[in-house]
């Protein structure tokens, strides 16, 4: 296994990449050895469990916090909630629905849906998009957050985010728009129970809690 000086695990969402990029800069140093992992739900438990990653950034809602609190203690790990938001559509500029007030999951039964693949095994709670389970006719996994943009422009689709792009490029090239649901969405971070965070680490919370404090519901 690989070791770095500094590791966090994350899903694939892009409010992790500008605290992670704060945090190695203000470090400095002539030599290191850094690592921004994106990872499956399972990927993230498995980072921080093993001490691959010293943490691991991750979203919960409403419906799945029950079911992932548990998996998560029983790997020996405990989440750590900074902030609440609600769950945004995500789509192309050429989508006819790019300029409506709000979007339901009904008036985008007829689009292709985009999302993250967790393996074959995992269980609802696991997917990093609310409202994973209800049932869509055309849906498209991949694995990789670049790919799941370009797919998303390509086929005229859609995905559900939390919408906090905090200034990515590759998220600036899709529209979100508020989905009309009750489902909230709970971001924060994960740690192992039997380990403080280092100096990086605590460094790397505070960018974040800042981060997501900003942009959250904006």
């Amino acid at each position: 296994m690989t070791s770095y000086d500094f590791a966090i695990s994350g899903q694939h969402y892009l409010f992790d990449v500008q605290s992670f990029a704060h945090t190695i800069l203000a470090a400095g140093g002539d030599a290191y050895s850094y690592a921004l992992l994106d990872r499956t739900t399972q990927g993230v438990i498995d980072d921080v469990a093993s001490g691959a990653a010293e943490l691991g950034v991750i979203m919960q809602t409403s419906t799945t916090e029950d079911a992932l609190n548990s998996a998560l203690a029983e790997a020996g790990l405990a989440f750590h909630e900074l902030a609440v938001s609600a769950p945004l559509v995500a789509l192309p500029a050429s989508h006819p629905f790019v300029n409506a007030k709000s979007l339901s999951l009904e008036q985008l039964a007829d689009f292709p849906y985009v999302y993250f693949d967790q393996g074959p095994d995992a269980p609802v709670a696991f997917f990093e998009e609310a409202l994973s389970e209800v049932p869509r006719a055309k849906k498209v996994a991949c694995t990789d957050r670049a790919s799941l943009t370009e797919l998303i422009m390509a086929i005229n689709g859609y995905t559900v985010t939390s919408g906090i792009l905090v200034g990515i490029t590759d998220g600036s090239a899709l529209t979100t728009i508020p989905l009309e649901t009750d489902i909230k969405l709970h971001l924060g971070y994960v740690t192992a129970d039997n380990r403080e965070l280092s100096v990086m680490g605590e460094r790397f919370v505070s960018h974040l809690a800042r981060s997501l404090d900003l942009y959250a519901n904006r």
